[in-house]
């Protein structure tokens, strides 16, 4: 009889069978990384990721670690006879999915941060089958529905061609690493020139390195930005104070929500996002067919309320409330909650 697979969450998800953890924000011996954002990794002597995310990590986490780069569909043995499988996430270049098969205790997948829908920048989201999923749950409301790419990348051009038009400077806000690059190729169609941050451009360079192509761009410069959509991060107040005439707008999934421009203190918004919408994760779900999806981040509880509804064993990880449903069935995880 196959033992379930034990699972617990205190910054970042450990796996005790196999003695590695998940995305670990805490430095800990050995982790998974999905991808290179900050709230993912962390300082660890021993990692597994793909080639795409060692690159990225290096350069935002300079130093000496034992790091295993894993390509996409190539399994690897880990300790216990588990053998451990890559999956393209969607999210940013290279990020991963990991997929975790044993006799012992059947397989889990972990999703890291994921969207299905295409984008531009990223490889395709794949959708393997598993017992357990272990799914981010950043955008799990129904009010989260991002409209049709394509829509919203030709509103987003005609904001930067009419601000050029009137005189002013187009400023994107988006993260270095993913969205910038996303929204880099997404403007390809707008016909003007763009300046990057500093720390996109380097980050750039690395895509490219890759083989990933983009329209013509060049590091910013206040002397020079008139005529150009500037892209840079959201906290950039130094490059945007430079920046005469500036119209800015920000690019996420959060514009969905009323009032985000205000908050972001910018012109317009713009919903792009590398998440996964609530339809799509209700989509993957069905796609990877678990016996057992436990959520996390995000709308985490209230989107394992809704599969259970829909007859799903699914529990939010790091919820105390969650607990009292764990004891009496031992084919449950355990699952400890964050302190």
């Amino acid at each position: 009889m196959r033992r379930p697979w034990e699972v617990v969450f205190r910054k970042g998800v450990h796996l005790p069978q196999v003695g590695w953890w998940l995305d670990s924000q805490a430095r800990v011996a050995r982790s998974f990384i999905s991808h290179a954002h900050s709230d993912h990794v962390a300082r660890h002597p021993e990692v597994l990721c793909t080639p795409a995310t060692a690159r990225f990590l290096h350069a935002r986490i300079p130093g000496k670690r034992l790091v295993t780069e894993l390509p996409f569909g190539v399994p690897h043995a880990l300790e216990f006879g588990v053998t451990a499988t890559l999956h393209p996430a969607g999210h940013i270049l290279g990020s991963a999915q990991i997929l975790l098969e044993s006799a012992d205790h059947g397989s889990l997948l972990y999703t890291g941060d994921f969207k299905l829908r295409p984008g531009l920048a990223a490889e395709p989201c794949a959708t393997p089958r598993a017992d357990t999923l272990i799914m981010e749950t950043t955008f799990a409301l129904p009010r989260y529905v991002m409209p049709p790419e394509a829509e919203v990348i030709a509103q987003l051009i005609a904001f930067c061609q009419q601000a050029v038009a009137d005189g002013a400077t187009p400023a994107l806000l988006c993260y270095s690493l993913g969205k910038s690059q996303e929204v880099l190729r997404a403007i390809a169609g707008a016909g003007l020139p763009v300046m990057l941050h500093a720390e996109t451009l380097r980050l750039t360079r690395i895509y490219e390195k890759l083989g990933v192509t983009f329209p013509p761009h060049r590091e910013f410069d206040h002397r020079e930005v008139a005529g150009h959509i500037v892209i840079c991060p959201a906290h950039s107040d130094g490059l945007l104070s430079r920046i005469p005439s500036l119209r800015s707008a920000v690019i996420t999934g959060w514009a969905l929500d009323p009032g985000t421009i205000y908050r972001s203190r910018c012109t317009a918004a713009f919903p792009l996002s590398d998440h996964a919408d609530y339809p799509s994760l209700l989509k993957f779900v069905e796609l990877v067919q678990p016996k057992r999806v436990l959520t996390l981040h995000g709308f985490a509880r209230e989107f394992a309320a809704t599969l259970r509804q829909r007859g799903i064993d699914a529990l939010a990880l790091g919820h105390a409330n969650q607990l009292d449903l764990f004891a009496p069935p031992q084919a449950v995880p355990t699952i400890a909650p964050a302190p």
